[in-house]
């Protein structure tokens, strides 16, 4: 599909109806400005697959036209999918000084960054991408460096929030520029897309200035080790734990190897202050006096490989939790994570730990403003068509309802599908044709080559397992020559299972016997028929249905 004219597009390539993969273009005729490249991770549905990332398709076919892709932050939904598209399409990067620091990381895992073009911005960057005019301005999330972005546009003004709250007391002292939003929204604004993270929470988001306390306090409290796990990313909230530990003079080990790395960036850039010979290794960690060391470590989502869930199970290979240490989760599960998160509680509490997690520990805030912020950037901003981005279904509306209260015309509130164009030509907004879009899987090495076939047989190998049946056939005339051998994984336990198995090769045995000759040299034919035989014989059995792989030797 490709645009004709001269003529605005804004269209959602990830993010939407969704927590994750954000990724956003605008185009004006010839020019198209991609915003931002995220990731999330997979569902229980989706077995192996390691990431998900936003389709590029339409990008790829008008790659001629692809000027830059701008970051609003680093966070993973925001700068996850920047390599696999990197890979596809080599286009300028712009953005913050720490956004760009994690990014470089990220290039440097996939041998990529020497052939990027990378390019910092601040609030009083400006611009030119062809027709568009792009300058930003300062919003806070809970990572530094947040910004908002406008685009000056022939069709008017495009304004993209990024993620942001109004946290009026930043730990790192960088404020929402305010007075520069309500520059913008006096100019006039044409387009908003804001962010609805929030958008069902009513009230204002607290400071993320009241975690710090909170923390200080449990850190006094505990009596032996402390364990910390939180999101790597929230460098506000890193650097609060880094002051807990000099205010009770523990040192401080990090585990978990995007702890480690946003720590590093984050350090070097200077946006995490961490005293001098506070850090030291895991080795060193597990000799210390146990009142002496606290440990920061990945994992607080659940992720069964992650730091935390290897010491909730005891398999961590250097550092083990035991009775009496402190595990404080500073972070709320996000949705979908909650079982995984409340099986590592219950582990701990079996190891005799003491755990500190959940909405009334008072050690995490959302990073992303609730209902009365949300209306304040709609205030501020007064747009004349709104576009509510960043969520869910649910979240989207409330958000829309919200633009309503105050005072945008419903009929110019567009809830949008990943895919959906809102176009402005002439002055007219319309709803075209839509955009190919969805989701690309990443699995190991491999991006984009896993489908539903692919799924389907993974899924069914998780529920029932697999039996494989070996036939040994004569290659002069099609006679069977030995028993069927039956192999079973994941479906039944051969051993005890010798009955039901001497049933299967007595009944592949009769199937083919049954056959005619003209069937018996079709080898697909043969394989269909046992299949089907063996499969109506098994859940009449069983109830299970086993994927059957029958397997032909000529001799």
């Amino acid at each position: 599909m490709r645009m004709s004219g001269n003529r605005l597009w804004i269209a959602a390539l990830g993010g939407v109806h969704e927590i994750g993969k954000n990724m956003y273009l605008l185009q004006y005729a010839e020019d198209i400005i991609v915003i931002d490249c995220g990731s999330k991770f997979p569902d229980e549905s989706l077995l192996g697959i390691d990431l998900i990332i936003p389709d590029i398709a339409y990008l790829l076919s008008n790659a001629d036209k692809v000027r830059a892709l701008v970051v609003t932050h680093g966070h993973e939904d925001h700068i996850g999918g920047i390599p696999y598209l990197l890979k596809q399409l080599n286009i300028p990067v712009y953005a913050s000084r720490l956004t760009l620091g994690l990014i470089e990381n990220k290039l440097k895992e996939h041998g990529l960054l020497r052939q990027t073009e990378l390019h910092t911005i601040d609030a009083d960057s400006a611009l030119n991408f062809g027709s568009i005019t792009t300058t930003f301005f300062k919003t806070n999330h809970s990572i530094p460096d947040c910004l908002g972005v406008v685009f000056d546009t022939p069709e008017g003004t495009v304004v993209h929030t990024g993620d942001f709250k109004f946290d009026m007391t930043p730990v790192n002292r960088q404020y929402p520029d305010i007075h520069k939003m309500a520059e913008i929204g006096k100019k006039g604004v044409r387009f908003l897309l804001s962010e609805s993270t929030n958008a069902e929470r009513p009230g204002f988001t607290p400071s993320e200035r009241l975690v710090g306390g909170h923390m200080e306090e449990a850190f006094q409290k505990a009596e032996r080790r402390i364990f910390v796990s939180t999101f790597a990313s929230n460098v506000h909230r890193l650097q609060q734990i880094v002051d807990a530990a000099a205010l009770t003079g523990r040192k401080l080990a990090l585990l978990g190897r995007s702890m480690v790395n946003v720590v590093g960036v984050a350090q070097e850039l200077g946006y995490l202050n961490v005293p001098e010979g506070m850090l030291v290794e895991t080795a060193e960690a597990a000799k210390l006096e146990p009142e002496r060391i606290a440990v920061l470590c990945t994992g607080s989502q659940g992720e069964p490989m992650a730091a935390l869930s290897r010491l909730a199970n005891s398999s961590h290979r250097q550092l083990a939790i035991e009775a009496g240490d402190t595990v404080l989760i500073a972070a709320n599960p996000i949705p979908g994570n909650e079982r995984n998160v409340a099986r590592i509680v219950d582990n701990l509490y079996i190891l005799g730990a003491k755990v500190i997690y959940g909405s009334r520990s008072e050690l995490h805030v959302s990073g992303h403003g609730s209902q009365e912020e949300l209306k304040l950037m709609l205030t501020l901003m007064k747009p004349e068509y709104f576009i509510p981005i960043h969520g869910e279904y649910r979240m989207l509306h409330h958000h829309s309802l919200l633009a309503e209260a105050v005072g945008v015309d419903s009929s110019k509130i567009f809830i949008l599908r990943n895919g959906d164009i809102v176009e402005s030509s002439g002055g007219t907004v319309r709803q075209p044709a839509r955009l190919p879009a969805g989701q690309i899987l990443v699995d190991g090495l491999g991006i984009g080559d896993i489908g539903n076939v692919v799924l389907r047989d993974r899924r069914q190998l998780s529920a029932d397992g697999i039996l494989i049946t070996v036939i040994t056939l004569s290659q002069n005339d099609g006679r069977l020559l030995n028993e069927p051998d039956t192999i079973s994984r994941g479906f039944v336990y051969i051993r005890n299972s010798e009955t039901l198995i001497e049933e299967i090769n007595q009944l592949v045995t009769a199937t083919l016997n049954k056959m005619n000759k003209n069937d018996l040299g079709q080898w697909n034919v043969m394989k269909s028929t046992i299949k089907d035989t063996l499969g109506k014989f098994l859940y009449e059995k069983t109830k299970r249905r086993p994927m059957i792989l029958p397997i032909i030797i000529e001799v």
